[in-house]
């Protein structure tokens, strides 16, 4: 070997030195992000989860005196929101899904818990919010948003609802509001899940908070039907109250997944 191969030959194993660190240092920089990522979502979603304990009252029932030591007593579990109001002024209610992982506190301050946590801290996940135009008493229809997370934390498990087999066993919202102080469970049966883009030619849902006559109430139970991945068979009449949440999709151009509830 001439010492012109030999030149060649240590140049062409600096060169795959040199691409192998370079693969080295992108695998552990896209470690570190990816474990980075997952542990300050795991920190925020512990705080929902604390969040959760404040809320949730356990009321114990006796139950027949035939029963054993272990079964005289019964627990149920409520919701009391009257303190986590007092922590923050901006809690409109508490959002449950059963099935899914939506189950989370509601703010309402514009968009100012699109990256923020219930304690106002800068938050990847934000916090489900209501739209500003919606009123909890007046309105028709109120409208949740929430980030679509691809693990399936905040709206994203909304994904699930693409399907009628999930939905059969997954139809029922539950919206907890305070009401003279005291907690209120709202429960919403779900009636539709579309699809649609906030461009132009998209159905513009969100303008739907309240309906002045039955003329706009019928427009929107059209558009809701002519979007519906699927249909659920229930009837609704005008004077119904809904709820929809809503969180971005991705299969189109600045798309939008929505599910809808009547009041039960």
């Amino acid at each position: 070997m001439n010492n012109i191969e030999v030149h060649k030959l240590k140049k062409d194993k600096s060169i795959l030195i040199g691409i192998a660190i370079l693969l080295v240092a992108i695998l552990v920089a896209s470690s570190y992000y990816v474990i980075n990522n997952w542990l300050k979502q795991k920190k925020q979603e512990d705080k929902f989860e604390d969040l959760e304990k404040i809320i949730i009252q356990e009321n114990t029932d006796d139950v027949k005196e035939d029963k054993t030591n272990e079964e005289q007593e019964q627990v149920h579990q409520t919701i009391d929101l009257k303190d986590l109001k007092l922590q923050n002024k901006d809690l409109v209610g508490w959002i449950k899904v059963e099935g899914t992982n939506i189950n989370y506190p509601v703010m309402q301050n514009g968009e100012y818990y699109l990256r923020r946590n219930f304690y106002k801290e800068y938050s990847q996940l934000g916090t489900p919010f209501l739209a500003e135009q919606c009123n909890l008493r007046t309105s028709d229809c109120l409208i949740i948003y929430g980030h679509h997370i691809k693990s399936g934390l905040m709206f994203g498990d909304l994904m699930k609802y693409k399907n009628y087999s999930f939905y059969k066993n997954n139809k029922y919202i539950k919206f907890y509001t305070l009401e003279n102080n005291e907690t209120i469970e709202n429960i919403y049966e779900i009636i539709y899940a579309f699809k649609t883009t906030t461009n132009p030619g998209g159905f513009r849902y969100y303008f739907y908070n309240k309906f002045y006559n039955k003329s706009e109430y019928e427009e929107f139970i059209g558009n809701c039907q002519s979007m519906q991945l699927y249909t659920t068979g229930i009837n609704t009449n005008y004077g119904d109250k809904f709820i929809m949440l809503s969180t971005c999709e991705y299969s189109q151009e600045n798309g939008r997944m929505v599910i809808v509830g009547r009041k039960m």
